[in-house]
């Protein structure tokens, strides 16, 4: 299946401006936010606090470069860790809206829009908003260019058109009566999964140019679907399941969870294999070939010392797993996390994975050698917490 290939001159510019050859970029945006401290598993929001930030980053090289951090957006902790999107032009990067705490009443409350980070600009800098009416959990852009789709806490998906560097609400799309959690194109752009976390399993819709309907089709999945990506070769779909501490007002002791594989390449879509892994996966990604799934688990260390039974781990895990032809899954690493790990990703060489370490405020670098995988101890820090990442459409 071929690869979308970014507009010419949106890319020549935003290289320009990060020093990058033309084409040679591969483009990670990771949303950060400062005002949130996970401390042995308690939520806690210090004062004073680091600003939120969008950081952008560089995988075609080894490690990865950090070519600029934008300052003035804001984000939260709260959702799947993919409340944020880059267009395949590189002209535009958008994040989901931000909670905000009331240090008086104890108390977070939402946003309802996106933010729009001009990223042709030098240095990148917040433009702009788009009102949704709802907060989006997570985002996605089509390979075109063209779409993008938020799937938010009430329910409804909102088809947003976009046009250059503008962007617009164009049509709200019921899915469910409670919380959505990721949404995903596929790699043609000609459908999208969305997770209905509170009432189980994944919804399709189908995207006819610009118009994009609620199929019929569900999928089967784990217990809360929370986190959704495609791989760019057509084949597969992964979504990690959070199990009971991934539904409203539900505790888990740290138990084993799943991530399940969905087989896109013909329809209907259907899920050929439900993967064991340790507690609450928070974020999974496909390699690009669909060769290679990997998972950042939580692994217990969102519990804390008090919560009763062993769950309490000091911190999560990444699993990685090897994908045959025919849906086979077979382990081929796990090694420590960061704790209360966030999003995961790979570059476009399939071998690194980025991984986000909230506690510890930096991007871990893993790679994938011989089979095995590898920490290579690379991390790129920051002073907020990443929370949320995505890579360009692939």
């Amino acid at each position: 299946m071929g690869v979308h290939r970014p507009h010419l001159m949106g890319l020549l510019v935003l290289s320009c401006f990060l020093n990058v050859p033309a084409f040679a970029a591969d483009l990670i945006v990771s949303a950060n936010d400062g005002k949130f401290v996970r401390v042995e598993g308690r939520a806690t929001y210090p004062q004073p606090a680091p600003s939120d930030s969008l950081a952008i980053l560089d995988a075609s090289q080894f490690p990865p470069a950090l070519k600029a951090v934008v300052e003035g957006v804001e984000h939260t902790i709260s959702g799947p860790p993919q409340a944020v999107a880059i267009t395949p032009d590189a002209k535009l990067a958008i994040i989901g809206a931000p909670s905000r705490y009331d240090y008086d009443a104890k108390k977070e409350s939402f946003g309802t829009y996106l933010q729009l980070v001009d990223l042709e600009v030098s240095p990148p800098k917040l433009t702009g908003k788009v009102e949704l009416g709802a907060h989006p959990n997570g985002l996605s852009v089509n390979p075109q260019g063209t779409l993008l789709l938020a799937a938010a806490l009430d329910g409804t998906v909102k088809v947003v058109s976009i046009s250059g560097k503008d962007l617009k609400l164009a049509d709200t799309i019921k899915v469910g009566e409670k919380r959505l959690s990721g949404v995903t194109f596929t790699h043609d752009g000609k459908a999208a999964l969305v997770g209905l976390r509170d009432e189980g399993g994944v919804a399709v819709l189908d995207v006819y140019g610009e118009t994009v309907k609620l199929a019929s089709e569900r999928v089967s999945t784990g217990i809360a679907p929370y986190a959704i990506d495609i791989s760019s070769d057509g084949h597969w779909a992964a979504v990690g399941n959070a199990g009971q501490a991934g539904l409203a007002g539900r505790t888990a002791p740290g138990d084993a969870d799943v991530v399940t594989l969905i087989d896109v390449s013909k329809r209907p879509f259907r899920a050929v294999q439900h993967v064991t892994v340790p507690s609450v996966p928070e974020g999974v990604a496909l390699s690009p070939d669909g060769k290679w799934l990997a998972v950042q688990c939580l692994n217990g260390s969102n519990l804390t010392p008090n919560d009763p039974g062993p769950g309490r781990q000091k911190l999560g895990r990444v699993v990685l797993f090897s994908i045959g032809n025919d849906g086979s899954v077979t382990k081929a690493g796990d090694l420590p996390s960061g704790e209360a790990g966030q999003g995961i990703v790979f570059a476009k060489d399939n071998q690194t994975i980025l991984v986000q370490f909230n506690v510890e405020r930096a991007l871990a670098v893993y790679q994938i050698r011989d089979g095995k995988l590898v920490d290579t101890e690379a991390r790129i820090k920051f002073d907020a917490g990443p929370v949320s990442i995505r890579t360009m459409p692939r």
